[in-house]
């Protein structure tokens, strides 16, 4: 911990008249006007002598390097090398010193930078020794053009991976607006569609026929009024077919009593059915009556 705008110790006529219980060997006999810390509320002004600090109490990573590729392209860019033609020898020396800080302090994370480290320790003797040629005459390619292609294949794909970053992203850069508005005044009731409207159409059916009143009339029909009715039908005209004695628009309660009629009529033989064979049409005429 450090005391910020810490003061130096002056002599002062006042000392403190009560200490707080337990702190009168840590407290001094000249208090200084800022103190390094609270304790429960008591201002601490000087550090306890019996406090143990472990070594590695605090510890502050800095992770400004994504892995060997990141931090070896910071050491090209920062100095503004060609990263086409990279001073092996320099950059292996810086690359080795901030190797040998995190190993102090983490060797696990140190393992990744270790191998590109003797990566390019490789790359490095391998430039000290003579070029050899190959079988067909050419020179040998350079030791460093598979440490470029990478190198320029990761710097792609940061690029690319900080263009897609400045995007604006929902929660990151920007909010959904939200807002509600009341209307007391004006309220809006909910929309109704065609099948809310059978639905309660149906409803009103489904009751009505529940309370639904039949009433019978009655109508007087007289069977001699069709008696005479059949028989001037039948005047003047020598067979008459039976369906056509019969009106159907007049409703079944006027053929019952029709029917009735010709039977009637039948029976005091005024008329004559006849039939020519077995399924035949069915005639009516009025009965012979000799002269």
């Amino acid at each position: 911990m450090n005391a910020a705008g810490k003061g130096t110790a002056m002599s002062d006529p006042h000392t403190l008249d009560e200490a707080p219980q337990g702190l009168d060997a840590v407290l001094p006999s000249v208090v200084d006007h800022v103190a390094l810390a609270r304790l429960y509320g008591e201002p601490l002004f000087a550090m306890p002598r019996d406090l143990y600090i472990p070594p590695d109490a605090l510890q502050i990573f800095l992770e400004a390097f994504e892995g060997p590729l990141d931090l070896l392209l910071y050491l090209i860019r920062k100095q503004n090398f060609n990263i086409l033609d990279i001073p092996m020898a320099g950059v292996t020396r810086q690359y080795l010193t901030y190797v040998d800080e995190i190993r102090a302090s983490n060797l696990e994370l140190a393992a990744e930078y270790l191998l590109m480290a003797a990566m390019l320790i490789e790359i490095k003797s391998r430039m000290l020794l003579p070029p050899k040629k190959t079988a067909e005459g050419e020179e040998a390619e350079d030791p460093r053009a598979e440490l470029v292609r990478r190198l320029l294949e990761y710097e792609q794909m940061k690029l690319a991976a900080q263009r897609l970053s400045e995007v604006p992203q929902y929660g990151r850069d920007f909010l959904r607006a939200q807002v509600y508005v009341e209307q007391a005044l004006a309220p809006r009731f909910p929309d109704v569609n065609a099948l809310d409207l059978q639905s309660a159409w149906r409803d009103i059916l489904k009751r009505a026929k529940l309370v639904q009143h039949h009433k019978i009339s009655r109508e007087e029909l007289s069977v001699r009024e069709h008696m005479s009715i059949v028989l001037r039908r039948l005047q003047g005209r020598k067979f008459v077919e039976f369906g056509e004695l019969f009106d159907p628009e007049l409703g079944s309660p006027v053929l019952v009593v029709t029917f009735i009629a010709m039977l009637e009529l039948a029976k005091e033989t005024l008329i004559e059915l006849t039939q020519a064979e077995a399924f035949a049409p069915i005639y009516v005429r009025l009965a012979y009556t000799p002269t």
